[in-house]
């Protein structure tokens, strides 16, 4: 998927990964991450995500980053937010209460800018990018952060032959593979949800199974 097919998506509405409400794993699930109260969350490939105003109702400062310019407008316009907008670097930066989106390239990130980020929310971007693109995603946060952060990551599992993706199907062993050389990984939810799932349903899937992984470092 290059940066400009996500781009369009979002101006022809074709936004089925984003959710309408808070997401109810990370509710129930990101007290085990344990991030240091008032401490920074990473969110890559935000979108307009709820869970954004959650996190920062915990307490936390958060910093997300998205391609769609779109999404990010809409995400403050939505929750009648009104942020101050400036430059940094490659990104144009969206500020207010708590809440810091950077509307750019998620590869043309730099540690400086994620400086002090202390913990990652990750539901929609491993699953967002081909297999040829996750492991350069990951290697790229590891350039981002030299010292691994303790991630919540939630990901989807179906057969790949059944639809094509995006969401791409990302399984327990691809998993462990990308990510266990620096976490131990810990598979704290698998659930089938697809029948709560019609649009996917239509696509032809037979299961639709989301995993949600608890990743501490080494």
């Amino acid at each position: 998927m290059k940066p400009e097919s996500w781009i369009e998506r979002w101006k022809a509405g074709q936004t089925g990964f984003h959710l309408s409400h808070i997401n109810p794993w990370l509710e129930k699930c990101w007290p085990q991450v344990a991030a240091p109260a008032g401490s920074t969350v990473f969110v890559p490939l935000c979108g307009k995500s709820l869970d954004l105003l959650w996190l920062r109702d915990q307490g936390y400062e958060v910093i997300g980053v998205e391609i769609s310019r779109l999404a990010v407008k809409n995400f403050f316009a939505e929750n009648a937010l009104q942020p101050q907008i400036d430059h940094i670097e490659n990104f144009e930066r969206w500020q207010c209460e708590g809440i810091t989106l950077l509307v750019g390239d998620f590869f043309d990130l730099d540690s400086v800018m994620l400086a002090d980020v202390a913990s990652i929310y990750d539901r929609a971007s491993l699953i967002a990018l081909p297999e040829e693109m996750r492991l350069q995603y990951v290697e790229k946060k590891r350039e981002l952060f030299v010292s691994a952060l303790p991630t919540l990551l939630i990901t989807l599992e179906y057969d790949q032959q059944q639809m094509s993706g995006p969401p791409f199907a990302v399984d327990y062993s691809e998993v462990e593979s990308l990510y266990r050389q620096r976490f131990r990984i810990s598979r704290i939810i698998s659930e089938e949800i697809l029948h709560a799932e019609p649009h996917f349903r239509s696509k032809g899937l037979t299961s639709l199974i989301e995993n949600v992984y608890l990743m501490k470092p080494k």
